[in-house]
This record gives structure tokens, C-alpha cells and sequence, in this order.
């Protein structure tokens, strides 16, 4: 299988809340990158027309909360696979110190931010 992702993930767990319109659901985060987020799939989560959802969760031993408008991917059975569409700086600082504090290089932490700098202009160019 051609491996088609252009960010690193890193794995972290963490519990999650998903959220859309006034549902809500308790997921946990499996992993993540600086522009998506792989979920469990809540028991009582049933997929609908709207692809958009928010996610929300605390950073490990602190009471940091990432906040990311995300859009559904992909789901089975047991996954969720989500896009990060918006966060604030807030989170997303802390999701790049996150991902700098484990891709373990320098080099290799400039060459995501470029690939995610170089998608924002072409998303933006459309």
C-alpha cells in the first residue's frame, strides 16, 4: 500500500471529547499530527451529513485543553480519521510543541511546518 500521508504522526492517548451541534461523545485520541487526529470510535456515534465536528483534550499532567475544528475522513468500526480544518494559537502552539517534543530532530520539525505552510497556500490559491 502507497503510504500517502505528508505529515508525521505521533502517538499519543489522551481521552477526547467529540462534539457536533449539541451532541456530544467521550472518544480518546490514538494519534495525531499538526493536521490531523486519529479518534476511537465513540460506541453511540452513528455518521451523518455533516462532516464537521469539534474536538477537545487536555494535554497529559496539566490543564492545558486543545481545541480543533476538524472534518471527518474516514471511519470503521473502531477509528475516526479527522482533518484539523481551524485552532486557535493557543492550540496550536501547543500541538506543534507536542509534535517538536517527539519527531526527535530539528530538521525534521521545518520540513512538516513547510509541508503545512505549502497546503495552507494551496488551499487558500483555490
Amino acid at each position: 500500500m502507497v503510504e500517502r500521508r505528508h505529515f508525521m504522526r505521533i502517538i499519543y492517548q489522551s481521552s477526547a471529547t467529540l462534539s457536533q451541534a449539541n451532541d456530544e461523545w467521550t472518544s480518546a485520541v490514538c494519534d495525531l499530527s499538526l493536521q490531523g487526529i486519529l479518534l476511537t470510535r465513540p460506541t453511540d456515534w452513528q455518521p451523518n451529513h455533516d462532516t464537521h465536528y469539534t474536538v477537545r483534550f487536555c494535554l497529559h499532567e496539566c490543564d492545558i485543553e486543545l481545541v480543533m475544528d476538524t472534518q471527518l475522513v474516514r471511519h470503521c468500526n473502531d477509528y475516526l480519521r479527522m482533518r484539523i480544518h481551524h485552532m486557535d494559537i493557543d492550540s496550536a502552539s501547543h500541538l506543534k510543541r507536542l509534535v517538536e517534543l517527539n519527531i526527535g530532530t530539528d530538521e525534521l520539525l521545518h520540513r512538516e511546518l513547510e509541508q503545512l505552510a505549502d497546503l495552507e497556500r494551496s488551499i487558500n490559491e483555490q
